[in-house]
């Protein structure tokens, strides 16, 4: 079979690559192409690959290219991870709200607003390209904001595009571990959208374990979620939120500390990736070497700010191995061998939560076969969990909206709408501040 992954040049795209090692079956991939606009960060990552492969006897054979249409041609499957704007672009996104006094992260509140206007147009062509070049392929996307985009690309795709990511898949793993259960053998009753999603159930051999969880606080407070939170408010809940949510319920305080660093995290990305890049210049240098040492650093650091907040410490090793890499394999497995799994994805509602409509890309459990990705019908959320997942299901139509009309009115609807954005003329300052820094919003008028 043949992958193509768009944004090839990316950081990440190792992860993915390594998974493909370790799948041995028959319908496995055997062709991988690398699809970016920067040849040489196509040339790193290409390194890296090659001395991944050394030692893999029948390893995916890799190419590179800058033509997208080319890349796009007889896929099977295509894996998006496009990062419109660089790191560059994420940096000024945090930098422009944390000005106003709002949150910039990359998929929550002011920072995913203007990081979805500008990739929006993007991931649109790319999905008008795939349904006219690999009618027949499979997108699994991981851009972010990943249930936005998926949602944008699902109105060319239709079912034939699915939304992915890591956090549920630790969120689960997490609370499994902590009871003493095989991940493998649990059902993880989750649901909301992504990045804004709770675990209401961890269900082994039909029994609910999380009760037991949510009654203990020293095992409440002995993983990630229960430093984060915090045990008294995860007990107010009777749920585990995704670790997103604390953006939202510890807002202030997330704001002052991205405030009062050093840097932000788009900005130590930058720097740091930069250096792997430019390390990657000189051809003695081990690539393999330079990028394990560079992803933890990367991955020992996120959400740092939050954690420092809330007194979590440094994370646990275990956290330290990615995710989505291993989701993607799954997934694609299941399609492409039939292959019954069920995964947590984003992916149309088709009416498995009835707050919202059929098309609206949420985050469930689905059940995965050859044709594709089947959500499974999911309780009513709590009030309070519906009212977020309402609102910020508007804000990201009106995004949607304003992508497609180019209505700068509509952009800044969708900014002032949001519940971490306070006010109508900070909304206005935050589209004329995201104007004038990003060259990709030019079209809104």
């Amino acid at each position: 079979m043949k992958l193509t992954i768009l944004g090839g040049g990316g950081f990440r795209v190792p992860l993915v690559y390594g998974a493909l090692l370790t799948d041995r079956g028959e319908g496995r991939v055997t062709e991988v192409v690398l699809h970016d606009l920067d040849d040489s960060r196509l040339y790193a990552v290409a390194r890296v690959l090659a001395e991944q492969a050394a030692t893999v006897p029948d390893a995916p054979e890799v190419t590179a290219t800058t033509d997208l249409d080319e890349a796009l041609r007889g896929a099977d499957f295509i894996f998006s991870a496009i990062r419109v704007g660089g790191l560059e672009g994420r940096a000024n996104d945090e930098r422009v709200a944390l000005a106003e006094g709002v949150l910039g992260q990359e998929t929550v509140g002011a920072g995913g607003i203007a990081y979805g206007l500008r990739t929006v147009p993007v991931a649109v062509d790319i999905a008008q390209r795939v349904s006219r070049l690999a009618p027949d392929a499979w997108v699994i996307n991981f851009t972010n904001p990943a249930g936005l985009v998926t949602e944008a690309m699902s109105r060319h795709l239709g079912d034939r595009v699915i939304g992915i990511c890591d956090s549920p898949v630790g969120l689960g793993r997490r609370i499994a571990k902590v009871l003493g259960a095989n991940p493998r053998e649990a059902f993880i009753d989750y649901v909301g959208l992504n990045h804004l999603g709770w675990v209401r159930g961890l269900r082994v051999a039909g029994r609910d374990e999380l009760p037991r969880l949510l009654a203990d606080p020293d095992l409440l407070g002995s993983f990630e979620e229960g430093k984060l939170f915090g045990t008294d408010w995860l007990q107010s809940l009777g749920a585990i939120p995704n670790e997103y949510l604390h953006y939202y319920y510890f807002n202030r305080e997330t704001v002052r500390a991205y405030s009062e660093a050093e840097r932000t995290r788009g900005a130590f990305l930058r720097d740091q990736q930069a250096q792997f890049y430019d390390e990657m210049k000189h051809p003695d240098a081990s690539a393999l070497t330079a990028w394990d040492r560079t992803r933890a650093e990367r991955e020992a650091t996120y959400m740092s700010e939050n954690r420092e907040t809330a007194g979590a410490g440094e994370r646990d090793a275990d956290d330290l191995s990615g995710g989505y890499e291993k989701v993607a394999l799954a997934l694609m497995r299941a399609i492409a061998r039939d292959e019954r799994a069920t995964l947590i994805l984003n992916v149309r509602n088709q009416g498995a939560l009835s707050v919202l409509d059929s098309d609206a890309v949420i985050e469930v459990p689905c059940l995965v076969d050859a044709n594709g990705a089947h959500p499974v019908a999911v309780d009513p959320l709590p009030d309070h969990a519906t009212g977020l997942v309402c609102a910020v299901k508007g804000v990201e139509r009106e995004v949607l909206a304003a992508a497609e009309n180019g209505s700068r009115t509509t952009a800044v609807k969708a900014f002032a709408l949001h519940p971490l954005v306070d006010s109508v003329n900070v909304a206005r300052r935050l589209v004329e501040g995201y104007t004038e820094v990003h060259p990709g919003l030019a079209y809104l008028k």
